[in-house]
């Protein structure tokens, strides 16, 4: 029905940066919050950043300044800015969205795949 694929995650230095991105793709009739949930070994799954339909954000206070969270609704996609990167920033980072889907109308919270983010020190 939906899916969500990631891409852009890998291995880069302290102080480096990446850019995830999240597509959605399937019967969808529109997305609600979009969010990057991030998971490190041996811990919990914790939520990075939020961004609703109008834009507004809200992030984990240790990537405030760091990270930047956005969305394209026309390609129903979200993006994730990591700059100056910590080695405490390794984890699998997950994309998370509410999806209200048509035909009939429900909604449904679908989880992306994960894509690795590795930063050495």
């Amino acid at each position: 029905q939906v899916q969500l694929v990631e891409s852009g995650g890998g291995l880069v230095q302290a102080g480096g940066s990446l850019r995830l991105s999240c597509a959605a793709s399937g019967s969808i009739f529109s997305i609600n919050a979009m969010a990057w949930y991030c998971q490190a070994p041996g811990k919990q799954r914790e939520l990075v950043a939020t961004i609703d339909s109008s834009g507004n954000t809200k992030y984990l206070d240790s990537v405030k300044g760091r990270f930047t969270i956005s969305r394209d609704n026309a390609k129903n996609t979200v993006y994730l800015q990591m700059n100056s990167l910590k080695p405490e920033d390794t984890a699998v980072y997950y994309c998370n969205a509410a999806v209200l889907l048509a035909n009939p109308y429900r909604w449904l919270e679908v989880w992306g795949q994960g894509t690795l983010v590795t930063v050495s020190s």
